[in-house]
């Protein structure tokens, strides 16, 4: 194995958080608080040891082979998140090492769930850093970085396949850095568009900013303790309601749409049923708001959709507290939890592409067993499902049922009330944020056990990283030649 490439590209990427500091470094001088100090030490930290790493490394093989890409990312995002603790703890925003890990791990991989109970007091400067993780680990640390890598002699395919979610990732150029580079291009200019339609509707541009950034990334982070409660404008839920589903829609057709190119969209499957899923459970918790929850129907309505497209996307921000609706509709919105944005988005669960998939299987399989000696393909898109391939998503499917099952379990050992520790698992597995019980919407995880909070932070790794690039580490045939 490698090893001196894995630690030359880990301090290549702890240079770039060390970078992305000195943007949030900038705010605290602009709005001229007391967190600069802390700030500008977590940045030198991270750049001064990024620097010297890349420096003693400069002489080593370039090849990255499947194992070190793996290690590489799973390496990169816990390293992510002990750095990127620092400033929250040198400027005493959150003292505790185990809270700070625990919101960076909860930014980096777009999960928002918090231990904040007055985000408002927190200083402009690490109000930016706590968006920033959002935004940085939604398209992915390593999707940035193979935009980088080319420029140091190092190939990126490994790392890409690694870490981009869904079961196929495609590819917008056929260089990898092309498509790192297209993917992101989209993902600023949709952040650049949203912050200013957030901003025309009277939302102030710091808070349009990381509100953007919370969106883009699917991570439901906000500058309100509130969350987009603060803010009852229905101009403001509609359009933070359009760019979540913009970002839980794959990145690739996006890319094309932009590019004038409506053909793809338009023939994608996955697509369709992203869009299928999110007005059924909006059109089936409109009719049950409408029902048992006093409220007018164009308010009824945005509280059904603005829920649905916040948890399928996982993107977990908030506007009412579901956990006051019927248990009915309750149930209805948790079993979203599990659904997830399109593959090649920024958001994670499941992923529609493997419910989809699943549905399919199980139908083909009714009509296998009626017709034995028929020949019945599953195809998606047109094409004809590689047995491998289906074989990937029974795999993932059953593997996650299990981990959300045996996790709950484990964690009712600390927190013994089910709710809490059903919905707490489900939302940092699923990467999506609110929970039920102690860790609903209108409340979040500082009452949690320490040992559930590093337990929930594992598990948000986990569904970040789409469960296989983490469990395979601990295969021991990862580790024969």
């Amino acid at each position: 194995m490698n090893i001196k490439i894995i630690i030359r590209v880990s301090g290549l990427l702890m240079f770039v958080e060390g970078v992305a500091m000195l943007l949030a470094l900038l705010v605290s001088f602009l709005y001229n608080e007391p967190d600069k100090a802390g700030i500008a030490i977590s940045a030198a930290i991270n750049i001064a040891t990024g620097a010297l790493i890349i420096s003693l490394t400069r002489k080593v093989s370039k090849d990255i082979g499947k194992r070190e890409g793996f290690i590489i990312v799973s390496l990169v995002w816990i390293l992510f998140a002990f750095l990127g603790s620092l400033p929250y703890i040198f400027t005493g925003a959150i003292p505790n090492l185990t809270d700070a890990f625990f919101e960076t791990m909860s930014g980096f991989t777009t999960t928002g769930a918090s231990v904040l109970n007055n985000i408002e007091s927190l200083p402009h400067g690490i109000l930016f850093w706590r968006a920033l993780t959002h935004w940085l680990g939604g398209m992915g640390i390593i999707v940035l970085s193979l935009a980088i890598l080319p420029v140091f002699g190092i190939g990126g395919m490994q790392l890409y396949i690694a870490e981009v979610p869904g079961p196929t990732p495609d590819k917008i150029s056929p260089r990898i850095r092309q498509t790192a580079a297209a993917m992101w291009l989209v993902y600023v200019l949709l952040t650049f568009i949203q912050t200013l339609l957030l901003w025309i509707g009277k939302m102030p541009l710091f808070d349009a900013i990381c509100h953007a950034f919370a969106t883009m990334a699917t991570g439901g982070f906000s500058t309100k303790q509130a969350s987009i409660a603060f803010w009852p404008s229905p101009y403001i839920q509609y359009v933070i309601i359009l760019f979540m589903f913009l970002a839980g829609t794959n990145f690739t057709l996006t890319y094309f749409v932009l590019r004038g190119k409506f053909k793809p969209l338009l023939k994608d499957e996955e697509f369709k049923y992203y869009s299928i899923f999110v007005l059924f459970f909006t059109l089936l918790i409109f009719a049950g708001l409408i029902k048992w929850v006093p409220g007018g129907v164009e308010e009824s309505f945005r509280n059904a959709l603005f829920w649905v497209v916040s948890i399928i996307t996982t993107t977990g921000f908030s506007t009412v507290d579901y956990l006051l609706w019927p248990p009915v509709l309750i149930i209805i919105l948790f079993a979203v939890f599990f659904i997830g944005g399109s593959a090649g988005s920024t958001g994670g669960g499941l992923k529609v592409m493997r419910i989809v998939m699943l549905f399919k299987n199980g139908y083909y399989e009714l009509k296998r067993m009626v017709h034995p000696n028929a020949v019945i393909p599953l195809k998606f898109n047109k094409h004809v499902v590689d047995s491998r391939i289906m074989n990937n998503v029974l795999a993932f499917a059953v593997l996650y049922m299990i981990i959300f099952g045996l996790s709950t379990v484990i964690l009712m050992v600390v927190e013994p009330d089910l709710e809490t520790a059903m919905g707490a698992v489900a939302s940092s597995l699923g990467n999506i944020g609110p929970g039920l019980g102690k860790v609903g919407p209108m409340l979040n995880y500082s009452e949690i056990h320490p040992f559930g909070k590093w337990f929930l932070s594992f598990l948000m790794l986990l569904g970040r990283l789409e469960l296989f690039t983490i469990l395979v580490i601990f295969s021991p045939a990862f580790w024969k030649e």
